[in-house]
């Protein structure tokens, strides 16, 4: 609700708001007219969108399902992007689940500010990621907009509950200098990203069924430039499963269905044969 107060507030005559009904709670209905309604009451276009989550993890499908509603939406009405309510503090909880989980910079970037969400053909934009929980939560008070608690915000089966949890109980903690940290990170991210695509731009070749990129002195490097080439075949991959390989200190190997093979100052990629019957 803060979003959507600050935003009619800034710019009423150029935004829309879209609600996403996941189907994953009875509530869910009742939770979305209420958006309609606060909007109708401030004459803001108001869309519910439902979704179907497929099964497996919960929390991943919805979100990429929610993404794909949403830019699927944008499109239709003339939209130039989707923006998010993400905070300090949601970017608190990411940077410490990832640290946790062992993440690469990448990751450890967070909650990008702007970013492309695979699925959503409009960039993602999260404008209040200097403001903590309770800021927002003091805007939507002061002028009495009604608002609902997500129950699966208390929901301990979740990681980042359960680190919600934790961060609330350690005052020592700071969420906006660990979001700062997550903005220096990401900015090291772009960096390290800015010099893979100038080297591609500048030797990667491409012929036929094979690409070649250089051999660079930073394995970080060589793993941006591997993806990119995998890329070019249709195929997707982790930079961490590529850094496994470089780090191996390999010189073959087969990833994604594509044969990576160290010869003289570049990495030879091709697609992996066929198999005969």
């Amino acid at each position: 609700m803060a979003l959507l107060a600050l935003a009619h507030d800034l710019a009423a005559d150029m935004i829309e708001v879209a609600t996403v009904d996941h189907g994953l709670r009875p509530e869910a209905g009742e939770e979305c007219a209420l958006v309609e309604r606060v909007c109708q009451e401030r004459k803001i276009p108001c869309r519910i969108l439902t979704v179907t989550v497929e099964e497996g993890n919960v929390q991943a499908r919805a979100r990429a399902a929610r993404y794909a509603a949403l830019g699927e939406w944008a499109v239709q009405r003339e939209l130039a992007a989707v923006a998010t309510a993400h905070h300090a503090d949601d970017q608190a909880e990411t940077l410490l689940m990832r640290l946790n989980r062992g993440s690469g910079l990448a990751g450890l970037a967070g909650i990008r500010p702007s970013t492309r969400i695979d699925g959503c053909p409009v960039p993602v934009i999260r404008p209040l990621l200097g403001f903590r929980k309770q800021e927002l939560r003091q805007i939507v008070e002061r002028l009495d907009m009604p608002f609902i608690e997500d129950p699966s915000n208390r929901n301990e089966d979740y990681d980042r509950v359960r680190i919600r949890k934790a961060l609330a109980g350690a005052d020592w903690i700071d969420p906006l200098a660990l979001s700062r940290s997550a903005a220096y990170l990401e900015e090291a991210e772009r960096a390290l990203q800015t010099i893979a695509v100038q080297l591609w731009e500048a030797k990667a070749e491409v012929e036929g069924d094979r690409v070649l990129v250089p051999i660079t002195d930073l394995l970080d490097t060589d793993a941006r430039l591997i993806a990119r080439a995998i890329a070019v075949f249709g195929r997707k991959v982790s930079h961490g499963e590529i850094m496994g390989f470089l780090k191996a200190g390999e010189r073959r190997a087969n990833i994604a269905g594509v044969l990576i093979d160290r010869q003289s100052q570049v990495w030879v990629c091709t697609p992996e044969p066929q198999r005969r019957n």
